[in-house]
């Protein structure tokens, strides 16, 4: 991925090429950067604090400059280029909303900087409200909105100048769980129906997942994977994904054949296992991947391709699904995810069960670094 020669996609509309960012001159926030983000889609920087996506998102609104390395937007470098004349719009975690302005004269003022005619500013006010569906709130000051529908303003600011790209940065961080997941629907909506570039930033993977046509995955300053949801979560690139991506169990041992995508993983405890291979080599250490929803306890299990004996430990029941913690080759907190229909409601704490493996959704990657 981090080939710094490469040539940018024909339809990319932003590019990094060789990217760095240091504050002390020695430790790299942000090391050798190389990502083509499309024209038009939503792209979601993901990763922990401190992996270097909100450095990268103010290297592209212009508050922050590369240390090494260039930015393109629309083919043209832009490193030196101050964040106003960048043309793009920026939504914050805090809404930056002016308080002693109206919710209009907010929509109003980069509109008002830009010189527009006052029957161009009105319209674009209006239109703007119209599409976060609060047209009747022209009059009220911030401190009269709630937070989901200051946030609803903060990004109608962002979208009213018709910017050709627009930042995001954990810009639902502040709100409740039911807000949050609210918003992230209608986010997801204004951009399919605008068509505008988006690049979002944000450490909640469920986040990442609902709104996003792609995620790169940041650790360390370096992207570990970038691609669609489901291809990151089916089929994660390294350890470090499929840990940060969703729930995950693993079960450590070591490589004993290999052939193109299918080897043999001999675990710890004794137990082979047929499985897809991801990062690995023959003879490698490796942990196998395997997540909750795929482990299977109901009579298919046998069926499965690998079948193993587990104990159980714990059953959670939370509504649509149980989890079911067992002690299964040597992993004392196995956890499966089973739906309530496939449920054996007389499963017991103690009992000794078969849970089956398919190999088409088990991966051996090679281990993280200590």
């Amino acid at each position: 991925m981090n080939t710094a020669d490469r040539q940018p996609a024909q339809d990319a509309h932003v590019t990094f090429r060789g990217v760095q960012k240091t504050y002390d001159g020695e430790t790299l926030i942000v090391r050798d950067l190389n990502l083509d983000i499309r024209r038009g889609e939503f792209l979601t920087l993901l990763g922990p604090s401190g992996s270097g996506k909100t450095t990268c998102l103010m290297m592209l609104a212009g508050f922050e400059t590369p240390t090494g390395g260039e930015i393109r937007l629309d083919g043209q470098v832009i490193n030196r280029v101050p964040p106003h004349k960048r043309n793009i719009g920026m939504v914050f975690q805090n809404y930056a909303l002016f308080p002693h302005m109206t919710v209009a004269e907010n929509l109003r003022f980069p509109l008002s900087v830009r010189k527009l005619p006052a029957a161009d500013i009105d319209a674009k006010v209006k239109r703007a409200l119209g599409m976060v569906q609060l047209e009747s709130f022209g009059n009220r000051y911030p401190q009269q909105l709630s937070g989901g529908q200051q946030q609803r303003i903060a990004l109608a600011r962002a979208l009213v100048f018709d910017p050709q790209l627009v930042l995001m940065d954990e810009p639902l961080g502040a709100l409740d769980k039911n807000l949050r997941e609210a918003m992230q629907l209608e986010i997801k909506h204004i951009h399919q129906n605008l068509g505008v570039t988006v690049v979002f930033v944000t450490h909640d993977q469920s986040e990442a997942l609902t709104m996003s046509d792609r995620i790169a995955v940041f650790n360390r300053g370096v992207i570990q994977q970038i691609d669609s949801a489901e291809t990151l979560y089916e089929r994660p690139a390294n350890a470090f994904v499929a840990n940060f991506i969703g729930e995950n169990n693993v079960l450590p041992g070591t490589v004993e054949t290999l052939d193109g995508d299918d080897c043999a993983v001999r675990l710890d405890c004794g137990t082979l296992l047929k499985v897809r291979a991801g990062n690995v080599r023959q003879g490698s250490r490796a942990v196998v991947s395997v997540r909750p929803e795929r482990a299977v306890l109901d009579g298919t299990a046998a069926d499965c391709g690998n079948c193993l004996d587990a104990t159980v430990r714990e059953l959670i029941y939370l509504g649509d699904h149980v989890r079911v913690r067992v002690d299964l080759a040597g992993n004392h907190d196995f956890t499966i995810k089973t739906p309530i229909s496939r449920l054996d409601h007389s499963l017991r704490s103690g009992e000794t069960i078969r849970v089956g493996l398919d190999p088409e959704h088990v991966r051996a990657l090679e281990p993280m670094p200590a």
